[in-house]
């Protein structure tokens, strides 16, 4: 399969395109195929982190976490204004990271899934 698939993903960050690659190097293309529709129905837009983590200066803080599947810290920052916003502008300063992240197991988690429906 040709790479051009990775692109279709919006806001790819190199770091994510650059792992996508090395877990799906030896995988057919067809399995690759199973893994891309996978993985882009789990990835999360790191503009959709930033935009969410804005919500944050208007009363709704710790979006963001929630997209993230950190529920303990979405909790935390909505109860707490973002750590009294603290929090909010780190996570706004660091929301590839936080996209990267989540990314990141979420790419492992669906080749898990591709290896057991394999066997």
């Amino acid at each position: 399969m040709n790479d051009q698939y990775l692109y279709s993903f919006s806001n790819i960050t190199t770091e994510e395109m650059m792992f996508i690659k090395e877990i799906t190097q030896n995988l057919d293309p067809e399995t690759k195929n199973r893994f891309m529709l996978i993985y882009g129905g789990k990835r999360r837009d790191p503009q959709h982190i930033l935009i969410t983590g804005l919500l944050g200066f208007v009363g709704v803080a710790g979006v963001q976490r929630f997209l993230t599947n950190q529920i303990a810290m979405g909790i935390i920052y909505f109860f707490t204004a973002g750590f009294c916003f603290i929090g909010t502008i780190i996570d706004l300063v660091n929301y590839k990271n936080l996209a990267n992240e989540f990314n990141h197991k979420m790419a492992l988690e669906s080749r898990s899934f591709i290896e057991l429906a394999r066997h």
